[in-house]
């Protein structure tokens, strides 16, 4: 009965070992889906940082350059200069919405 009792202790230990591994919330698996979250959520940032400059230049070019403002302006607004004639070309409906 002596052996018992020296065979159960490390095969305890194995088994606690091999669940901390590989088993519950805190295992290898979850780390490298982790890891692999993290990396993720990094390439994001740099994409949305990089927005963010794109962004910025365009607002420093619309407030400095006053052709930048007068073509937004022109082009998202449709506004016109004074004695300026505004023609707008509607394209036709489809053929397809017409029978309907």
């Amino acid at each position: 009965m002596g052996k018992l009792p020296r065979l159960i202790m490390p095969a305890l230990l194995i088994v606690a070992a091999y669940y901390a591994m590989f088993g519950g919330e805190y295992s290898l698996f979850e780390l490298r889906g982790s890891r692999a979250a993290v990396a993720a959520e990094q390439a994001t940032i740099e994409e949305l940082e990089g927005r963010i400059d794109s962004l910025d230049a365009w607002a420093d070019s619309v407030r400095s350059d006053p052709a930048t403002l007068e073509r937004i302006a022109r082009e998202q607004f449709g506004m016109i200069r004074e004695g300026e004639t505004l023609y707008r070309f509607v394209p036709p409906e489809d053929e397809d919405a017409e029978r309907r």
